[in-house]
């Protein structure tokens, strides 16, 4: 048990005592479950056969007591008075024989039924044969057939219905019984179980209380004599749950004051010849102060000069910044107006082209012209005297075609000339353009190291000075220092008056050897 923790014994216990509770609440339910069942079962066939069976025996008895009261009887009307009330009881003993054969199960009950058909047969016959009798004033023949055939066949008809309806009724008997005996034993398996889970509870409620209370009064007693002083007791555990933790513990915290308590009795021992050293160390302390503030004064004065300096370089950062941003700007307008110009020449470049796509239709159109004015030639050849004039007009047709000619191929060839230089004046303009665009790149690289050169000389200001103010700020702890000094030689002494006191104080408690 000491294995375990209180948590999970206390867990162990209640988990328990809730499953035997479920188990006991589930026997219960399934019980009650059972029992409603059986009784709904038995009111389902067995009390319905034995209500049928019963009305349907009174029935036959009604018939029973018509029929020998006619057969009694002188008047020969009475069957006539008496036949619609028969008729209705028979029809009424049909209805109750169909809805009992429909509810019959077992084969005694079937087989019983037979016997009871069969004889309701000779009932009915004897009965239906004594009317007629009756109806045609044979009274010596209606008693005849009462007597032999009616009066037995009545005695076994009702006979057998009496003996279906006592096993129906020694069946809603045994199922009753059955209930009952269900129902004690589902009681008394409810009490066993309920006894069994107030045992178990019990039980561990004993056991895990013992388990606790034992250990805890255990460490209660170590803890008194620990309050009264008495180091040197030891307590043994071997569990492993909060308790043994616990009384481990407290061996362990027992054994800390020992150590404690030895160190606090050994220091105070050096505390109080320390203290001596510290009040003479203290002294050589003040004087050692006193020339550590002297220095830090003649610090403060050159971080003075410094941080003037520091101011001057700062500043003369800042200019250079804003110099190297207007180197910048104008890069970069520089940059743009080459941008323009590189653009420029590629136009140029295009309308050249296009020129000399022009020259050329313009020296294809002096070809064609040619060859038509060799043709008019050729035919005002052929026309003799008529065609000479034409052929002159011809001639300088194509004496000006030849000249256009020969004027296009010359401008074509300078076009292309011009070309060529547009195309070498374009590369040298876009070479000139990347190497602006490298200048404009370099000078803002150059403006943003200014400017970081700028920033670091505001921040080193600003550092010189917090470092003046910080050497201030020391001069004046220093100075503090050495009038904190003369207060700890005072101190010292005290310390060694406390160290005296903790020697006794310490020495009220008991260690073991």
């Amino acid at each position: 048990m000491d294995r375990f923790s209180i948590g999970q014994r206390l867990s162990l216990a209640f988990g328990l005592v809730l499953v035997l509770t479920a188990m006991i609440t589930l026997l219960g339910l399934w019980r009650l479950q059972r029992t409603s069942v059986d009784t709904a079962e038995m009111m389902k066939e067995p009390l319905t056969k034995e209500r049928l069976i019963g009305d349907w025996y009174r029935n036959i008895q009604t018939g029973v007591r018509r029929t020998t009261a006619i057969v009694k009887s002188s008047d020969s009307t009475l069957a006539d008075f008496f036949a619609e009330e028969s008729k209705a009881s028979s029809k009424a003993s049909g209805d109750y024989k169909k809805q009992i054969e429909g509810l019959l199960r077992t084969p005694g009950e079937q087989a019983l039924f037979a016997k009871i058909s069969h004889q309701r047969k000779i009932y009915l016959k004897s009965r239906d044969e004594i009317s007629q009798l009756k109806k045609a004033g044979d009274m010596e023949g209606a008693a005849k057939i009462f007597a032999d055939v009616f009066t037995p066949a009545t005695a076994a008809f009702l006979s057998h219905v009496e003996e279906l309806l006592n096993q129906q009724r020694a069946s809603i008997d045994a199922a009753a019984a059955q209930i009952d005996e269900t129902n004690t034993d589902s009681r008394n398996l409810i009490l066993a179980l309920g006894l069994l889970a107030l045992g178990i509870g019990a039980s561990f409620s004993f056991f895990i209380t013992r388990s606790i209370t034992r250990p805890i009064g255990v460490a209660l007693a170590a803890t008194q004599r620990v309050a009264a002083g008495d180091l040197g007791v030891l307590v043994e555990s071997h569990a492993q749950d909060e308790t043994g933790v616990l009384l481990r513990s407290l061996n362990e915290m027992q054994g800390r004051l020992k150590h404690i308590l030895h160190s606090v009795r050994e220091n105070a021992d050096g505390v109080s010849s320390a203290s001596s050293e510290i009040a003479s160390g203290i002294s050589d302390l003040s004087s050692r102060t006193e020339q550590q503030a002297a220095a830090l004064q003649e610090t403060a004065a050159t971080m003075d000069q410094l941080g003037a300096t520091v101011r001057n370089n700062a500043q003369n950062a800042r200019l250079a910044n804003e110099l190297a941003a207007g180197a910048s700007r104008t890069a970069s307008q520089g940059g743009e107006v080459v941008s323009e110009v590189v653009q420029t020449m590629r136009d140029i470049n295009s309308s050249s082209k296009k020129i000399s796509d022009i020259i050329s239709v313009i020296d294809g159109i002096a070809f064609q012209t040619n060859i038509l004015a060799l043709n008019a030639a050729v035919e005002a050849a052929r026309a003799g005297e008529q065609g000479r004039g034409f052929a002159v007009v011809a001639s300088e047709v194509r004496s000006l075609a030849q000249r256009s000619a020969t004027a296009a191929r010359e401008i074509k060839a300078l076009i292309h000339g011009s070309v060529d230089q547009v195309e070498r004046g374009t590369v040298l303009v876009d070479q000139a353009g990347g190497r602006m665009t490298e200048i404009v790149e370099a000078i803002k690289r150059v403006s943003d190291i200014v400017a970081q050169i700028s920033l670091a000389s505001e921040e080193q200001s600003d550092g010189v000075n917090q470092i003046g103010k910080t050497v201030t700020q020391l001069d004046q702890a220093t100075q503090q220092n050495a009038t904190l000094a003369e207060q700890g030689a005072a101190s010292a002494e005290v310390l060694k008056d406390r160290a005296g006191l903790l020697k006794e104080s310490v020495s009220v408690f008991k260690l073991a050897a």
